[in-house]
């Protein structure tokens, strides 16, 4: 009894040493491969910098005290188009949005393979994360309460520039025998050019797109989502830290079982995690606002004071709004096009429909989501005389007033964390299957390799990677809101017909 009892303890000492040693191998390994992808970007990042954070209005010689980087200066001046062009359907629409997501509207009959709401909610998931916890905070940080006031400002004009591309996306989408949809700015920029007699820039921009939306997914799409989650998840359990390997496979697995099954399947956890994500941070942050609802018109005063007369320690006026503006455009992404891919594979025979469902996005993301952060920030007054900085600050504000609101914020951070994976794995892989096929093959071999990075960014410090995907984030930008340009006169005759037949009664009510 005795001498099994002490091989039985020495085969076990043997085995937990032999397993620690090979998981450190393996975590040494996959920090490792993580090491030598930041080295190659590094420089690469050094050089997009020079390109997407250029300020034109210093080329010409004219200092306004601030930056005002070219990316953020296009998405601006989109917005502004489109919701002039649209004439200001994301005021005059919202309506009507509300009433196609409550299914008024929905034909059992129409082509395709989601509900309005599922798409909403997929399209959602891949925006609604940590923007919405880091962003706002470093909004603040960087530009005073001020900053806030042009978030929003910046989610009221995203709405037109969703409602534009969706709408394309939809009208421009492939279905094939089967049934599966394929949609987005690779297609509308391929075929809305075509019949412009523009069928050469149409392709490049849309291979560009693909290109750059490809290596999105893979980086702000996965491993910066996979990091961020595994740093917040060990700082709550001590007993994970240095086990960021495995804590990696486990989100791989979990991603891999959703994404398996295609957008259906998405959609169907999307649907049910957003509407959780925001009861339980929105509803956090309405408590907290709940204790302080006294200081709610004193805290909009100072944003809306700030927002015109900023410190010169903000940069000015200039400063904050610009700060403002870029925050919102990293967190709704809209003008990016990624939401049009979500969009395209709705059931509906009216792609207008869905450009008005879209146009909710910004409005919930920026406009809803961010400002309950800001005014929470803002009210507890963590943002001056504290050492904090992006989620660090959010959470500290949190706590202030709701002690365990960390171990909260670590549910919410992994779950913005996995809802933004797998909408963002679809969004690639439609990138990938336009520029090499959409056979069975090729498309298992886009979510390997998205699964393999989930591993490398939970194990990895990975700046200059994360770097870079933001960049190509924002990139994907460019081609997107050219063709939305040279496209938008056609969007608003489909709006003219849409709202004509709604009114008429040509297009019925179900509900």
């Amino acid at each position: 009894m005795k001498k099994s009892f002490l091989l039985s303890t020495v085969f076990t000492f043997i085995y937990k040493i032999s397993f620690a040693q090979i998981e450190q191998q393996i975590e040494e390994e996959a920090a490792g491969i993580g090491d030598k992808i930041n080295a190659v970007f590094e420089p690469i990042v050094d050089v997009l910098a020079i390109v997407f954070f250029w300020d034109p209005v210093k080329a010409v010689g004219i200092d306004i005290g601030a930056d005002v980087p070219i990316i953020v200066l296009w998405l601006v001046v989109g917005a502004v188009f489109f919701t002039f062009k649209m004439n200001f359907i994301n005021v005059r629409g919202f309506k009507h949005s509300i009433e196609l997501l409550q299914g008024k509207f929905d034909d059992p009959n129409d082509k395709g393979e989601v509900s309005h709401f599922q798409a909403l909610t997929t399209a959602l998931s891949a925006t609604v994360g940590l923007g919405n916890i880091a962003s706002v905070a470093v909004a603040i940080t960087l530009g005073g309460p001020g900053a806030t006031f042009w978030m929003i400002i910046a989610g009221l004009l995203g709405m037109s520039t969703k409602f534009t591309e969706c709408t394309l996306g939809v009208k421009y989408r492939e279905i094939d025998e089967e049934g599966n949809v394929s949609g987005g700015p690779m297609y509308y920029l391929t075929k809305g050019l075509d019949k412009r007699n523009l069928a050469k820039l149409g392709k490049v921009l849309a291979v560009v797109f693909s290109i750059l939306a490809i290596l999105a997914s893979f980086g702000g799409g996965n491993m910066f989502q996979a990091n961020q989650a595994f740093a917040q998840v060990q700082g709550q359990f001590p007993v994970l830290q240095g086990h960021g390997f495995w804590f990696g496979i486990g989100m791989a697995v979990l991603v891999g079982v959703v994404i398996i099954g295609g957008i259906k399947s998405i959609a169907r956890v999307t649907e049910k995690i957003v509407p959780f994500m925001a009861v339980l941070y929105v509803g956090a942050a309405l408590v907290i606002l709940g204790i302080h609802y006294a200081e709610i018109p004193a805290a909009f005063k100072l944003i809306f004071s700030s927002a015109f007369n900023a410190d010169s320690m903000y940069g000015g006026f200039i400063g904050v709004l610009m700060m403002g503006f870029k925050r919102a455009s990293f967190s709704n992404e809209a003008g990016v096009g990624s939401a049009a891919i979500a969009h395209a594979a709705v059931k509906t025979n009216e792609p207008v429909s869905e450009g008005f469902v879209a146009l909710l996005e910004p409005f919930v993301d920026t406009v809803v989501i961010c400002t309950m952060t800001a005014l929470v920030i803002v009210i507890t007054g963590r943002y001056t005389g504290y050492e904090l900085e992006g989620a660090q600050l959010t959470s500290s504000a949190f706590e202030s007033t709701i002690s365990w609101f960390p171990a909260l914020l670590t549910v919410a951070v992994f779950l913005f964390a996995f809802s933004t994976m797998i909408s963002w794995s679809y969004y690639g892989l439609k990138a990938w299957t336009f520029l090499f096929g959409d056979s069975k093959r090729i498309a298992n071999a886009y979510k390997l390799f998205f699964l393999g990075f989930i591993v490398i960014g939970a194990s990895s410090t990975l700046g200059a990677v994360m770097d870079f995907s933001d960049m190509m984030i924002l990139a994907m930008a460019f081609p997107n809101i050219i063709g939305l340009y040279l496209m938008a006169s056609e969007v608003k005759v489909d709006l003219k017909d849409y709202m004509d037949r709604v009114k008429s009664g040509a297009i019925k009510r179900f509900k």
